[in-house]
C-alpha cells in the first residue's frame, strides 16, 4: 500500500513539521523528548535492579534501630533537580 519513505518524503515531512511548530520550538521539543527518554530509561533500569534485588535477598531492616536513608530515582546521572523519593511498601505480609 505504502512504498518506502525516501529522502524527498523525509524532507517534505521535516518541512511540514517546521511550518507547524516553528524553528524556535523545535530545539525545546527535542530537548524535552530526550529528557523523557532518559527518565523512561532510568525508571526501567531501576525497576529491573529492584526486581533483581528482591529476587536475590529479602531486605531486612537495620538491627541497630536506625532507619535507612530514603532511596531516590534520578532522571539522569547527576540530575538532582528532578530526583524524587521512592515509596516502598512492605510486601512481606
Amino acid at each position: 500500500m505504502f512504498g518506502k519513505i525516501g529522502v524527498p518524503e523525509l524532507i517534505l515531512i521535516l518541512g511540514i513539521v517546521v511550518l507547524l511548530f516553528g524553528a524556535k520550538k523545535l530545539p525545546d521539543m527535542a530537548r524535552s523528548l530526550g529528557k523523557s527518554a532518559r527518565i523512561l530509561k532510568s525508571e526501567a533500569k531501576a525497576m529491573k535492579s529492584e526486581s533483581a534485588q528482591k529476587d536475590a535477598a529479602p531486605a531486612d531492616p537495620p538491627q541497630d534501630g536506625t532507619q535507612a536513608a530514603p532511596r531516590t530515582i534520578k532522571a539522569a546521572p547527576g540530575d538532582v533537580n528532578s530526583a524524587r523519593p521512592v515509596t516502598e511498601t512492605d510486601r512481606t505480609a
